[in-house]
């Protein structure tokens, strides 16, 4: 039942209503002790009644609190009243990713800066032993200071022999006997339960079978595909295609939906979709060195994208141009400067190691 503003949770005064889902209830409120915003997620009481419901809202709230970190959501309070647990955490003004994706792609240094936001939460996740295993962009809030990894609801111990996510220790919500004995129709607690995402889960997790870190690395590069593309990367008119793609397709490169794409970040993408785990990122922080370092090759800079924005405000006539003599003489500059680079190391009387050279042209449009 939904809460009406006024109504009091402990020292909580509700506003209004953020959004619903189907293990609970957000709203905007008020502490009224420190006179400051909150938001409130209510258990509702029907849920309250069955054990699994109960347990995945304490696991939420233990995950939570357990990470301290920029880009994870904080937790400030739990209690319960009339039936009823609630969690307080800060309350974020933004947008989802997944609302914000519905007015079409992201531009290339944001997919960048938000993805490497991403993964270094994850690792500070990964390295707590927590496993999300719900990535996905409705779980990705944008605000001005950068991203953050909301619900954790569904997030395991990696220590858990079980497989079932169950975390161990005294309940930080008070015991309350169930009330009703229809079971949720997916229990948390039965093994090889497929809990997740569909479109962003991992092939193994689809299978049921027991996943570890890397299952949230392939959903990170979902998302990642998702940002620059607009379109997810694993498509099906049913449930049984989209199965059947995350587990036998190799998916479309991103590069031949968005030919700006920098090549770097088309294989980092392909490598976090990997169907082998063995074969993906083995760390969350191995792929935000990677987008950094991707990000600082590509030499996007606010007075590139300005010049690239004015260059396409241009007639048609100079956009079919030849490309500039200057940017001509600096592409000759560049591999005239290679070749006597090369012949200078064939001649030399002492053999030197091969040096990796990276060089990265930023054309004007047309």
């Amino acid at each position: 039942m939904a809460l009406s503003p006024g109504t009091m949770l402990g020292s909580y005064r509700i506003e209004s209503p953020l959004g619903a889902g189907g293990m609970g209830e957000v709203y905007r409120a008020t502490d009224t002790r420190l006179g400051r915003e909150v938001a409130v997620k209510i258990l509702p009481e029907h849920l309250a009644s069955f054990a699994e419901a109960r347990e995945r809202f304490e696991r939420e709230a233990r995950v939570i609190s357990s990470l301290s970190h920029p880009s994870i959501c904080t937790l400030f309070d739990i209690g319960t009243q009339d039936g009823s647990a609630y969690l307080v955490m800060e309350l974020l003004e933004g947008e989802t990713l997944a609302a914000r994706l519905l007015r079409g792609p992201l531009k290339l240094d944001e997919t960048l800066r938000l993805g490497a936001q991403v993964a270094d939460a994850l690792d500070k996740a990964h390295r707590k032993g927590i496993i999300h295993r719900d990535l996905k962009p409705a779980n990705l809030m944008l605000t001005k200071s950068g991203v953050k990894v909301l619900d954790f609801g569904v997030a395991k111990l990696r220590e858990d022999p079980s497989g079932s996510g169950t975390l161990t220790g005294t309940g930080i919500l008070p015991t309350r006997a169930p009330t009703r004995t229809t079971p949720l129709s997916s229990p948390l607690t039965t093994e090889g339960a497929i809990v997740g995402t569909m479109q962003y889960m991992a092939p193994e997790q689809l299978e049921g079978k027991p996943v570890d870190h890397r299952a949230d690395i392939f959903s990170l590069g979902a998302v990642l595909y998702e940002m620059m593309t607009a379109k997810r990367v694993f498509e099906g008119a049913s449930q049984a295609s989209v199965i059947a793609a995350i587990l036998e397709r190799e998916p479309r490169p991103v590069s031949a939906l968005v030919p700006a794409c920098p090549a770097a970040l088309d294989r980092a993408i392909a490598r976090c979709l990997a169907k082998d785990p063995d074969e993906r990122w083995q760390s969350a922080l191995d792929i935000k060195s990677d987008l950094e370092w991707i990000g600082q090759q590509s030499g996007i800079t606010a007075t590139q994208r300005a010049a690239s924005d004015a260059s396409a405000g241009k007639t048609a006539s100079s956009r079919a141009r030849p490309v500039s003599a200057a940017v001509m003489a600096a592409a000759l500059l560049v591999v005239g400067a290679a070749t006597f680079g090369m012949g200078w190391i064939l001649h030399r009387s002492e053999p030197t190691p091969a040096r990796l050279m990276r060089v990265s042209l930023v054309m004007p449009r047309g």
